[in-house]
């Protein structure tokens, strides 16, 4: 490959690559750019730094979980139903993450540790998804008026309370016994509690 058809997403994918390969504590630019062919300064030409290639790489594998949920947020329906599947797609996409590729799923574990502006932005976007779901609801009638706050408030109140089902602190437990059935008894308490 040539530097001129180096692009920042080619870039990012051999990222992924190199990180499943050698892990966090092992992958440097120069292995990324030995995978593409290229110079560590083509690299550098696109990402100034290291920080900015971490941060740029893990933005865009928390970039899909939220990608994956829009169509649900911004949908049509009924809201409930939306909420219900919405709450759904989370856990699932966080467990496939999780499950389908544990390496990388670890290396991104210790990035969004170090990068707390990264997944604040990525936690703000699926809060503002529910907040839409919500609203929606309380449009149509069916969600209660006087729910706690705003519709960001009672969004983010319902992302912190499932998120022993979304948050890779709790990834150990998502293949347990009985977290599916405890999943759906926190998303009927939830969705009965919305109710108007």
């Amino acid at each position: 490959m040539v530097a001129e058809a180096l692009t920042p997403e080619r870039i990012l994918e051999a990222t992924e690559d190199v990180l499943r390969r050698y892990g966090l504590g092992k992958a440097t630019v120069v292995d990324v750019a030995r995978a593409l062919g290229v110079s560590h300064g083509s690299v550098y030409r696109h990402f100034r730094t290291k920080a900015a290639l971490r941060e740029a790489v893990t933005q865009r594998w928390l970039d899909r979980t939220s990608e994956r949920l829009a169509p649900v947020a911004d949908g049509s329906g009924p809201a409930e139903d939306r909420l219900d599947r919405w709450l759904k797609g989370l856990f699932e996409a966080k467990r496939h993450k999780a499950g389908d590729d544990p390496e990388l799923f670890a290396t991104y574990s210790v990035l969004t540790g170090d990068l707390s502006a990264v997944v604040e932005r990525h936690i703000g976007d699926l809060v503002g998804q529910l907040a839409r779901i919500i609203e929606d609801g309380r449009r149509e009638g069916v969600f209660a008026k006087e729910l706690i706050g705003g519709n960001a408030d009672t969004a983010r109140a319902i992302f912190h309370a499932t998120a022993r089902f979304h948050d890779p602190a709790y990834a150990a437990e998502w293949s347990r016994p009985g977290t599916d059935e405890d999943f759906t008894a926190v998303r009927t308490l939830i969705l009965r509690g919305l109710r108007s």
